[in-house]
């Protein structure tokens, strides 16, 4: 069974999430999930409508204080010492919050001195130049289309250039064309040394992107392993079975594991 860890990639974990318990109130969104994330690694995160993946990145983010468990962020612990772990951290969230009025050019020297990176304006330009925005620096972020502004999006995540990037459905609502672009931006990301945890709808981006995937639901890790090794694993899963078409795929594993019915 291969796994497409980047060749020289160290297995050590570059996160290290040890049953982490998040509630609200009396509910309890996550619970007691543990997950490793290994150096140079692309990680899926799988789960309906609810499951949990959006209440494990903010706890990874330092965003909420578990009730319980521990986040270490390479080798650092998130809630002991924030300001270290996060600075080690870039994150895409699914909606952006730039604001709408400024210019490509004024978010990422904005963003540049956020996190104390000095950039000259040919460094800006040639860095918008690799995201394929060569010469719209005096262009409004809202009159960017979506794929612009994930693209942008994803540049700032990293012009720190943090060793674990959080991607919160990336793709959700591109057109294949930009799709297919933001993968090849996170393969080369994770080519410069980078690990990359992703949450996604998309069975088919898991299999295309990710090493590895963890399926979660109600706020519990079900399984874990590369996407081929999910689809082997659980082959002859009743549940697997119940809803497969033919051969069975991983989208069939997901619903098999995770129930057929439509959440909100």
């Amino acid at each position: 069974m291969n796994e497409r860890i980047t060749p020289g990639a160290s297995l050590a974990a570059i996160l290290d999430i040890d049953g982490l318990i998040v509630r609200y109130g009396t509910r309890t969104a996550v619970d007691g999930v543990s997950l490793q994330i290994r150096r140079g690694e692309i990680f899926g995160l799988l789960g309906p409508n609810g499951a949990g993946k959006t209440s494990t990145l903010s706890a990874i983010e330092g965003l909420l204080k578990p009730a319980a468990g521990a986040v270490l962020v390479d080798g650092i612990d998130i809630q002991r010492d924030p300001l270290a772990a996060k600075a080690r951290l870039g994150v895409q969230l699914q909606a952006s919050s730039f604001q709408s009025e400024l210019t490509i050019e004024q978010i990422v020297r904005l963003y540049a001195g956020l996190y104390g990176v000095r950039l000259t304006k040919q460094d800006i330009v040639d860095r918008i130049r690799g995201i394929g925005l060569d010469g719209e620096l005096g262009k409004r972020f809202k009159s960017l289309s979506g794929g612009q502004q994930q693209r942008l999006s994803l540049l700032i995540a990293v012009i720190h250039q943090p060793t674990l990037l959080l991607l919160d459905e990336p793709t959700s609502g591109l057109d294949p064309q930009s799709r297919r672009q933001l993968w090849d931006r996170m393969e080369k990301l994770r080519a410069g040394g980078g690990s990359i945890l992703l949450t996604t709808h998309s069975m088919e981006e898991a299999q295309a992107v990710c090493d590895r995937v963890a399926i979660i639901d109600r706020g519990k890790v079900l399984t874990v392993d590369t996407p081929k090794g999910l689809i082997e694993k659980h082959r002859t899963d009743p549940r697997v079975t119940r809803v497969a078409r033919g051969e069975v795929t991983l989208e069939d594993v997901f619903i098999g594991l995770t129930g057929s019915e439509i959440r909100d």
